[in-house]
């Protein structure tokens, strides 16, 4: 009897063992959030309730299905006004805001736009496993950033506490987490005869590893069921067999591979859509295709989405760029926002390269910029212009940052020999 209750004991042990170890192995588990992590997150979100256009209309959500994730195409402070207040089209329309229920800056900061019961209008036109106007029926979380960029490894530690959160307050699994690419859809148009995918290229870039999700649909089942034609890119992204994220070509830049409906998707035609051409034109979307063509966009056409403002801060009037009100780093440097050769000069004095910016929400406006420079090389009594920049040292494309913060470029240096010592010299380089 005694050896018989022993043999139990040991079965039980083994089969607790066994239980234990399914549960370290089982991927929701291993990677949720501890409660003290949960806690802290929770207590650090900022509170912008109060600054929702009392215009909205607030409708309680009657079921949650899904959790929305967004890249918000903007700076931090545009996408809080916008999803707030509303945006202002150039064409004089305007919507209510209301458009997402959490914002997730680029240093992992995180808004509460909304009541998390109320709907958010963030999914637009979607549709998934045949259910359709997901905004009634899905959380909205806006990551500010770029779909063709990285986002950083603080916004996924936000937002992957905010999902594991939400994800126990509605029952939902891994699956139920999807990017606004993945549901939105669109009518027929110049690149297809059917609804399609790809009208949106929001969140394309999302690494859900780095949010610490698990797997999640391997097909769209509305392509599959018939009822949407795919995006081959999107599809790629995906549902491919090999993870590709933020690559060089899938930039904003217009080249063989990249079309401005890759770049744009359904804004590519739209008056906030601008198209900086590599001789410096600039065309809103709604001009190119009668003053250009959209077959004749040359290569190196830079496209900048949600440009509400006037296009005039955007035009090309030499290598000194400026950020303002809706023109951010990215606006005027691209990808190479945060290379070593884009020089920023900030309102305070400090100079610093693109390596050396940790948080990029926070750069002041008038913050100006140099894109493609090397430097900076120091005018003393030994080192004249001459013989830093060589026989360029007139150059226009040659900057000159003075002591009283000028800058200037070499063609509007009238007197070389009156520059004063600790006069900065940057100089182009070939990237």
């Amino acid at each position: 009897m005694l050896d018989l209750q022993v043999k139990f004991k040991k079965r039980g042990m083994l089969a607790a063992l066994l239980i234990l170890a399914f549960l370290l192995a089982s991927p929701c588990l291993a990677t949720a959030s501890s409660h003290t992590e949960r806690a802290g997150f929770q207590q650090s979100i900022i509170d912008y309730r109060a600054r929702l256009n009392p215009k909205y209309k607030k409708i309680e959500r009657k079921r949650t299905d899904y959790i929305i994730v967004h890249t918000s195409e903007l700076g931090r402070d545009l996408t809080l006004r916008v999803v707030s207040k509303g945006k202002n089209f150039r064409s004089g329309g305007r919507t209510h805001g209301g458009h997402t229920h959490y914002v997730i800056a680029r240093d992992g900061r995180t808004y509460r736009i909304m009541d998390k019961h109320w709907i958010a209008d963030h999914a637009g036109r979607s549709m998934w496993n045949g259910q359709t106007d997901l905004s009634r029926v899905s959380i909205g979380i806006e990551l500010v950033g770029y779909h063709y960029a990285p986002l950083t490894d603080k916004q996924y530690r936000s937002v992957g506490l905010l999902i594991d959160i939400l994800q126990d307050v509605y029952h939902l699994d891994d699956k139920a987490v999807l990017t606004h690419s993945q549901i939105a859809y669109g009518r027929p148009n110049r690149w297809h005869k059917r609804d399609h995918r790809g009208r949106k290229r929001c969140a394309k870039n999302f690494i859900r590893a780095k949010a610490k999700l698990g797997p999640t649909w391997n097909y769209d089942p509305d392509v599959r069921a018939g009822r949407l034609v795919a995006d081959a890119q999107l599809a790629d992204v995906f549902y491919g067999h090999h993870t590709r994220v933020a690559a060089t070509e899938e930039s904003n830049v217009i080249s063989k591979i990249n079309t401005a409906w890759l770049i744009a998707g359904e804004d590519f035609d739209s008056r906030e859509t601008v198209y900086q051409f590599p001789d410096g034109r600039l065309f809103s979307g709604d001009q190119v295709g009668k003053k250009v063509g959209w077959d004749r966009i040359p290569a190196k056409t830079v496209v900048l989405l949600n440009q509400t403002g006037s296009m005039e801060g955007l035009k090309n009037d030499g290598p000194v760029k400026t950020i303002a009100g809706g023109i951010t780093a990215w606006s005027l440097a691209g990808k190479l926002y945060n290379h070593r050769t884009t020089i920023y000069f900030l309102p305070t004095g400090g100079i610093k390269n693109g390596t050396m910016i940790s948080d990029w929400d926070d750069l002041p406006i008038k913050t100006r910029l140099i894109v493609g420079y090397k430097g900076p090389f120091a005018v003393d009594k030994k080192r004249s212009a001459y013989r830093i920049a060589g026989a360029g040292y007139k150059d226009p494309k040659t900057i000159y940052y003075l002591p009283s913060n000028r800058l200037l470029g070499g063609n509007k240096i009238e007197d070389f020999s009156q520059l004063q010592a600790g006069t900065l010299i940057f100089l182009p380089v070939a990237l």
